[in-house]
């Protein structure tokens, strides 16, 4: 469990998650791959290679489905990598963004992924926010 603040502009979107028992780790990505944001104590190289590494699982993932059903553009809703030393979990977050984390292998994934998707949900609010105008009687 982490209180550190996390790093990048849109960080603010970890912080939860990172409470989350087992959670170790989390980015929040480009879709080609580069780093919006991060956890604390992971080294910014690894935050890199794990940006870079979500453009990649999600393209292999797509032309998997494609493989499998042919459909053209298949929309994916979460793409979970499962080894011994835990869950790698990859979700899309609006357009171009995605959201990744590493779990402990005996985290409760189903809480993972509905919070994960709670933070999805304010990250594209806050994308899709009209940009604030002054009002006309402020301005002098």
């Amino acid at each position: 469990m982490s209180t550190t603040p996390t790093t990048g502009d849109l960080a603010w979107v970890l912080t939860p998650l990172l409470e989350l028992p087992g959670v170790q780790h989390a980015v929040v990505a480009t879709g080609d791959g580069l780093v919006e944001g991060a956890s604390p104590g992971l080294e910014r190289a690894s935050a890199e290679r794990v940006a870079a590494m979500t453009a990649t699982l999600h393209a292999a993932a797509r032309a998997f489905t494609t493989a499998f059903t042919e459909a053209e553009s298949p929309r994916l809703a979460q793409t979970v990598v499962e080894s011994d030393l835990g869950f790698a979990i990859v979700v899309p977050a609006g357009r171009n963004t995605t959201l990744a984390l590493f779990a402990a292998p005996d985290a409760h994934l189903g809480n993972i992924a509905y919070q994960m998707q709670v933070q999805v949900t304010a990250l594209t609010r806050a994308m899709h926010a009209p940009t604030r105008r002054p009002d006309a009687a402020d301005q002098p």
